[in-house]
């Protein structure tokens, strides 16, 4: 395996003081380091002193919004000053961004939701700089306000904006007691769409309604085209859940914490985006393959970076076997054969399994495939597969457990 680290990021404390998190995603950041050198691992892992997690620790007590929680005001007045903040944009400021933004040896793209004038800003950064550039913006064909987006997918040129029904509630966003879907608000009457932008221009190019999905991770997109060049339609696929609301209560800590061997982890698959390009009104959503293949559980995704926005073959992601209340399995997932291999240990927690080439490989599988797995009894390990068989190489056990992670980033040293 070539030299480098790979960094993984993700909650890892869910109390401070007296006060217990609720939601798996409400957890103080946790950074996990994996550096490769020589055939040999060195692990390491920091709590990360962010703002929120700095004020909580001085305070004893929560002092900014979480995913579910919101900090009670001290008084009346200081309610309507948090709400003023919130249509002035003052208190969404800090991570108003898309949670995952597309990340090039050139340039960083990311989305801005508007709650204001319900759209989206696509916003460019160039490598090297810390300047922000408007490339267009999308206005929301729904309503009453934007779309969560947690990820987007590009092509070559283009950028794909989903429009889903989970859209943001500024009752939610205000209240200290969290709702059934925490800050969002379920709108399947507003109906979903797929806008298309010119990644250079920032011109809309193409809308389409496609049916009601859920999603928090898209895989890749690409673009399809003719004998004579010309973009025909664009495909994207993403981690969808079936148009089901209901994983977000399932990641609270209480339902994690306590399975009882019902099946009750909702049904996920390779949602397919077909999206015309001839003006035609409506897209496609289908399963890219039988969701059985990887036990109904589709999450966490990766692929080879080499192949972001291009036409692929193969993914990386969390699948289950069933019975289970969480994504139990690591899946590769062959999109061409329409099938999947899976690797499972019976109760352990894999993380996101992160791809890394292998320097100088002609194949997209050429690779290993890294993740961070939770062990029954507390302890973990780290274990790396190798991408084309998906066989066991190598495992490193840890002296401590560590926490469930979400996502993570390879830096060769190379």
């Amino acid at each position: 395996m070539q030299r480098g680290t790979y960094l993984r990021n993700g909650p890892g404390l869910w109390h401070m003081g007296d006060h217990q998190f609720r939601h798996l995603f409400d957890g103080y950041a946790t950074l996990v380091k994996l550096h490769f050198e020589n055939g040999r691992l060195v692990a390491g892992h920091r709590q990360l002193e962010s703002e929120a997690y700095k004020a909580a620790r001085k305070n004893n007590k929560i002092c900014y919004r979480e995913f579910s929680e919101t900090p009670k005001p001290k008084n009346f007045l200081a309610y309507i000053g948090e709400l003023a903040n919130l249509f002035s944009g003052a208190s969404l400021t800090d991570n108003a961004n898309t949670a995952h933004p597309i990340v090039t040896k050139d340039e960083m793209l990311t989305l801005l939701p508007d709650l204001v004038n319900p759209g989206y800003l696509a916003v460019r950064m160039k490598a090297g700089s810390n300047g922000r550039r408007v490339i267009g913006r999308i206005n929301c064909r729904g309503g009453p306000t934007p779309g969560w987006v947690h990820s987007f997918p590009v092509t070559e040129n283009y950028i794909i904006v989903p429009e889903m029904p989970l859209r943001y509630c500024v009752k939610n966003l205000l209240r200290a007691e969290p709702t059934p879907l925490y800050k969002f608000e379920w709108h399947p009457q507003s109906k979903a769409f797929v806008h298309v932008m010119c990644r250079f221009s920032g011109s809309l190019v193409a809308t389409v309604e496609v049916p009601l999905f859920l999603t928090f991770h898209f895989i890749n997109a690409y673009e399809e085209t003719d004998e004579e060049g010309n973009v025909t339609a664009i495909i994207a696929d993403c981690c969808e859940h079936n148009a089901d609301t209901s994983i977000l209560d399932k990641l609270r800590l209480k339902n994690l914490r306590s399975f009882l061997g019902q099946d009750v982890l909702p049904s996920a698959r390779v949602g397919r985006f077909i999206i015309p390009m001839n003006g035609m009104p409506y897209g496609k959503l289908e399963a890219a393959l039988d969701p059985e293949e990887h036990g109904r559980g589709m999450d966490m995704c990766s692929i080879n970076p080499s192949y972001l926005g291009k036409k692929y073959r193969y993914a990386y992601a969390c699948g289950a076997r069933r019975p289970c209340n969480f994504p139990n399995t690591l899946t590769k997932v062959d999109l061409i054969e329409k099938k999947a291999k899976n690797w499972y240990e019976e109760g352990v927690v894999p993380s996101e399994p992160y791809f890394v080439p292998r320097p100088g490989a002609t194949e997209e599988d050429d690779g290993v495939v890294i993740s961070v797995v939770s062990g029954k009894n507390g302890e973990g390990y780290a274990l790396l597969l190798d991408g084309s068989t998906f066989e066991e190489i190598a495992r490193a056990k840890f002296s401590y457990g560590l926490p469930y992670g979400l996502h993570g980033c390879w830096i060769p040293m190379d």
